[in-house]
């Protein structure tokens, strides 16, 4: 687990007040131990996603839940697929080439 104030020094240019705004806005949902919060890898790669949006491609707050409402769904899409991939890849030689073909249409 990672402290906050270890997040803080890892994510460039974030402030406290940021951070919290977004633990507050629910774009970032981190544990709670004691009276401190702390988060997780997963946790800091989407604060440095967010740290990037807002920072370099100047997404404003407001438009912001829309785009991590939109990656979230990419995400999940994305692992479906692999799982729909890896069924596939389970089947028989014969039934993968059928299913193939039909991408090929």
């Amino acid at each position: 687990m990672i402290a906050f104030e270890t997040v803080l020094r890892r994510v460039r240019g974030l402030e406290a007040a940021q951070l919290e705004r977004w633990i507050e806005a629910r774009w970032v949902r981190p544990a709670r131990v004691a009276d401190d919060y702390v988060f997780d890898d997963i946790d800091v790669a989407r604060i440095q996603l967010i740290a990037e949006l807002t920072q370099e491609m100047m997404i404003d707050f407001d438009a912001m839940p829309v785009i991590l409402n939109l990656l979230d769904q990419i995400y999940a899409l994305r692992n479906r697929l692999e799982c729909v991939t890896k069924a596939i890849a389970s089947l028989p030689p014969d039934i993968q080439a059928t299913i193939r073909a039909h991408f090929e249409e």
